[in-house]
């Protein structure tokens, strides 16, 4: 597997607040990484600083080759991202707003509307395809979100809590559309959902108050508990317990 994103040593500081604290890790082509940790950990602002929205305070991302410092177009064009809250043009129509990110990732020709038809079929969104982005549901939202994301077939993506606001067929189809685009692609995702970690992903990160706590399988995660549980060795890695970060006996 090739390497697509390697993280390193990476801080952000907001004045005298420190949102991440040096953290490290890769990601290779064919993983799924879930990105865990509680709510301010620091999960959404490290996306950002990958997907070039967010400027690093120190260290150093790549992206596909790219540094997102120094080149980051190059590294947006490879990077397909859902960020928190699916943020859209509320009065544009489902089939205007993806025309419209068709428009800006620069895809042409007959290809172009065999693309747009296959993401919305494949996203599930085809009854939506005519209404105002305002009028949906916040479901239906975040998954125009995800069209808007995978629209240009990156082999890149970063999608930040993309089952939030979802019933469970519809996290059900969002999970398995991920492991079958994980086959050729690197892709973070951020969750509060612990099933879904052991779910889709083949590798996770916890990280709590901008600290790296754990990188690892979720097989290795949940042998941190004793009690066979994600939740709970979830709970004892980010509460700071000695015996969390012990490597489990055999």
């Amino acid at each position: 597997m090739s390497e697509a994103i390697k993280v390193q040593s990476l801080k952000k500081s907001f004045g005298p607040i420190h949102a991440v604290r040096g953290v490290s890790f890769d990601v290779n082509h064919g993983e799924v990484l879930g990105f865990l940790g509680p709510n301010g950990a620091g999960k959404s602002t490290t996306m950002k600083m990958i997907t070039g929205f967010l400027e690093p305070t120190a260290g150093t991302v790549i992206v596909n080759g790219h540094d997102v410092l120094e080149n980051p177009l190059a590294v947006k064009k490879s990077i397909g991202y859902l960020p928190e809250g699916a943020p859209a043009y509320g009065e544009m129509t489902v089939k205007s707003f993806l025309n419209f990110i068709a428009d800006i990732r620069q895809l042409t020709g007959s290809g172009r509307q065999k693309r747009i038809d296959e993401v919305v079929d494949r996203i599930n969104i085809r009854n939506v395809y005519e209404q105002s982005i305002e009028t949906l549901s916040k479901g239906y939202k975040r998954r125009v979100g995800i069209a808007q994301a995978i629209l240009h077939d990156p082999d890149t993506l970063i999608l930040d809590e993309p089952t939030d606001g979802l019933d469970p067929n519809q996290k059900h189809e969002v999970r398995n559309l991920i492991k079958e685009m994980a086959q050729d692609k690197a892709i973070i995702i951020s969750t509060h959902i612990l099933e879904e970690v052991d779910a889709v992903c083949s590798r996770a990160i916890i990280i709590a108050t901008g600290e790296l706590l754990f990188d690892g399988t979720p097989t290795e995660l949940i042998a941190k508990s004793d009690r066979n549980d994600i939740d709970h060795a979830f709970r004892l890695v980010t509460s700071g317990k000695s015996d969390a970060n012990k490597e489990p006996t055999s």
